[in-house]
């Protein structure tokens, strides 16, 4: 069942992330980002399908200190952490399929 993802901020970022044990998927967005708004529906189909990969939100105008310290200059961005570290990115909307093929490595089948 998709349903809203769970939003992180600066604030708890470490604790819910980078402590995490499985990857995080972290959805670098805006309100005002069209493609951002476009590709929501396939991260929650993916957060609803897949156990293997914990999928959340980071609005990147509440909360500009995480975005800096990753370098996240345009969204939507799409990082993937495991063990406290980026592991993958990826940057612009893409389909679902298309996602969920740079995701293969991390999200269980």
């Amino acid at each position: 069942m998709a349903g809203t993802l769970k939003n992180v901020t600066d604030a708890d970022f470490d604790e819910v992330v980078l402590k995490s044990d499985k990857p995080v998927l972290v959805d670098f967005w805006a309100a005002w980002c069209g493609p951002c708004r476009q590709i929501a529906p396939s991260l929650e189909a993916i957060a609803a399908e897949h156990d293997g990969i914990q999928v959340v939100k980071l609005n990147i105008d509440e909360n500009p200190g995480t975005a800096a310290k990753y370098g996240v200059m345009s969204i939507p961005t799409l990082n993937v952490y495991q063990g406290g570290e980026v592991v993958k990115t990826i940057v612009g909307a893409k389909p679902k399929a298309a996602i969920e093929r740079d995701l293969a490595d991390f999200i269980a089948k």
